[in-house]
């Protein structure tokens, strides 16, 4: 089901004529990126239920898109996302009995899982203040570019909740570390880019000025690559976590078997014999 007045894509699954509605969406067709902008500069880009909602149904779509290979996630003006809007979503939250509490827990966390199964690779780009849903966002993205100016915060302690929220502790232990995960997540403290950098949270920092230049060109890299191959690596990357290493090097085995069917493969041997470079076509 989309977000009322969400227009999702076409039976051939092009994101062409895509209307987002809680935030902005650039498709560039040329180079097939698709840019999600949050939009709400004056507050710093908190979420709200229909733009959560909205995200969650966006990347499911995504999974099917024939046109987009690779995502930017960014926010407008000086900060990437604040989290959930203090106003509204928090004070509602407040006053909801423990079957709505449920339903919007499992829906924040549904985004995450559907960023994990939407096969491009999703480039967060980080500036400034980048808290609470929003430090999950990033670290749901599969890249983390951040400028010096990025504050990231699990925020969750700070509030009075767990820091358990939408997968991060699972995740988090996985990209930074255990140790360190537990203490950003029971602190609620903010990491500094220095820190990010340096633990393995961001993949580079950048001057803010850099930042979505970078973020497009790494895009813009990743797209013209082997998409079906880019998809299988970020599969192997979220089924492994669950894997012992004998099942781990079968499955990839496996998934490289299949890698190597492809046009793409072809193509890059072929190209590589003609000492040219391989145009890659998806499949």
């Amino acid at each position: 089901m989309s977000p009322a007045g969400t227009t999702l894509p076409n039976s051939q699954h092009s994101f062409a004529t895509y209307q987002a509605q809680h935030f902005l969406f650039d498709h560039d067709a040329r180079r097939r990126i698709a840019t999600i902008t949050l939009n709400r500069a004056e507050r710093k880009n908190p979420l709200t239920f229909e733009s959560y909602a909205e995200l969650r149904e966006l990347f499911r779509s995504l999974r099917y898109a024939s046109d987009v290979r690779a995502i930017v996630m960014i926010g407008a003006g000086d900060n990437f996302c604040s989290g959930g809007d203090v106003h509204e979503i928090i004070g509602p939250l407040t006053q909801m009995s423990m079957p709505e509490l449920l339903e919007f827990t499992r829906m924040t966390g549904d985004l995450v899982k559907a960023m994990r199964a939407c096969p491009q690779p999703i480039i967060a780009a980080v500036d400034g203040v980048c808290a609470g849903a929003g430090a999950i966002i990033a670290m749901a993205s599969d890249l983390r570019i951040g400028t010096g100016e990025a504050k990231t915060a699990f925020l969750f302690t700070r509030v009075g909740l767990a820091g358990c929220d939408m997968g991060a502790c699972a995740m988090l232990p996985r990209i930074i570390g255990h140790g360190r995960a537990a203490e950003l997540l029971y602190t609620g403290r903010f990491l500094s880019a220095e820190e990010a950098l340096a633990w393995g949270f961001f993949n580079r920092v950048v001057a803010p000025e850099q930042l979505t230049a970078e973020a497009q060109q790494l895009a813009g890299a990743l797209a013209a690559g082997p998409a079906f191959a880019h998809g299988m690596t970020k599969t192997m990357l979220n089924l492994e976590w669950n894997l012992s290493l004998d099942q781990a090097v079968e499955t990839e085995a496996q998934a490289q078997a299949i890698c190597m069917q492809t046009e793409d493969f072809k193509r890059a041997y072929e190209a590589f014999a003609a000492h040219a470079k391989p145009v890659f076509v998806g499949r």
